[in-house]
């Protein structure tokens, strides 16, 4: 490349702190700017890391014609619009998960990328640790066969953030669901080779973050009563192929978790396996032998959050597809908003228009 493709950040929280080894790491960019409603914020940043640029206005960023990529590091509900406002202005963006909290707003940022031309990527970190692409190449080579049902969960006891824009639905759009349960169940889709979801039974509830006495581990505070998410999920969701699945996600658990127990297994006609262990097995049915294998290769390349957005500025730079499509992430949030939905009708509820 003739000139570094210059990235701004827009968001300097705490994981915006964890893409930043990325775009210093990448021999393709260089951050030049931030952004965030707290000037302290922006100081501190452009401090830290010497950027010349920074401001408290989001449209300082948009309309600079020598920005290329903006990274979106905001609250879930400010996403799409500021992801949509982003590549109107002509910019790829990378925007942290989710995408969005709705699959409306996931298919307004997907007609926003169509109609600027620019790339458009979800920060779903997980796929890029050593041992989910490792497990996602076996699978590829047909270890598994054909993927017929899936187990996966993200469990937490007394594992959440107890701040506005984890617990007020008006920020977050949801709770585990949203927060980490779609972590686990992208990651769960992406090595299923992302079959279309048609419908879902689901629960969606807080039996727990209202007691009188709950509190976090992670913060030493209480759960403010104004707590207005789920703290607890699960779903019993069909393909279209006809694979199924089996989703549990949970801030606050009586399950037995040192930090959070993510967990996943598939189940194919060739074999199974298991996430993230990296542990393969299956039966050789000539001899009515059982295999148990595990691969070897599964190191971290980079710290995931970092590596995503060396991978990103790659894809820009090479004219490569999104390592994350937006459709993928579609598929994501219409699976979690069908439990929403199932919850409050009490019932199966069907899942249109996810491609």
């Amino acid at each position: 490349m003739s000139k570094p493709l210059k990235v701004a950040m827009i968001g300097v929280g705490g994981i915006a702190k964890s893409h930043m080894p990325g775009w210093l790491a990448s021999e393709y960019t260089e951050v030049v700017a931030c952004c965030d409603v707290r000037a302290d914020s922006v100081a501190r940043w452009q401090d830290e890391f010497d950027i010349s640029v920074g401001t408290t206005e989001v449209a300082d960023i948009l309309y600079d014609p020598e920005i290329d990529i903006v990274d979106i590091c905001t609250p879930n509900r400010s996403h799409a619009p500021l992801t949509i406002a982003a590549l109107d202005a002509g910019k790829h963006v990378i925007c942290e998960k989710p995408l969005a909290p709705t699959p409306e707003e996931i298919r307004g940022m997907i007609n926003a990328r169509d109609r600027s031309g620019k790339k458009l990527m979800t920060a779903q970190h997980f796929r890029f640790h050593g041992n989910s692409q490792a497990v996602k190449q076996e699978i590829e080579q047909g270890a598994l066969g054909e993927v017929y049902h899936a187990r996966s969960w993200m469990l937490r006891r007394n594992g959440l953030i107890p701040t506005p824009t984890f617990i007020h639905q008006e920020l977050s759009g949801g709770g585990p669901c949203i927060d980490i349960g779609v972590h686990i169940l992208d990651l769960t889709l992406w090595l299923m080779g992302n079959p279309q979801p048609v419908a879902v039974t689901g629960v969606a509830r807080a039996p727990l973050a209202h007691h009188a006495n709950a509190f976090s581990s992670w913060q030493d505070e209480p759960i403010p009563t104004s707590f207005d998410t789920e703290d607890f999920a699960a779903a019993f969701v069909r393909f279209e192929n006809e694979a199924t699945l089996i989703l549990e996600v949970s801030w606050l658990l009586h399950h037995e978790a040192e930090v959070e127990d993510m967990q996943m297994w598939l189940y194919g006609t060739e074999g199974g396996c298991h996430w993230p262990s990296a542990v393969f097995l299956g039966t050789n049915y000539a001899t009515r032998q059982q295999y148990k294998r595990m691969l070897q290769s599964t190191k971290d390349r980079m710290e995931p959050h970092a590596l995503e957005c060396v991978e990103f500025a790659r894809a820009v730079a090479e004219d490569l597809p999104s390592p994350v499509p937006a459709e993928q992430s579609l598929q994501v949030m219409s699976i979690l908003d069908g439990i929403y939905r199932s919850q409050r009708e009490g019932r199966e509820v069907r899942i249109t228009g996810n491609r």
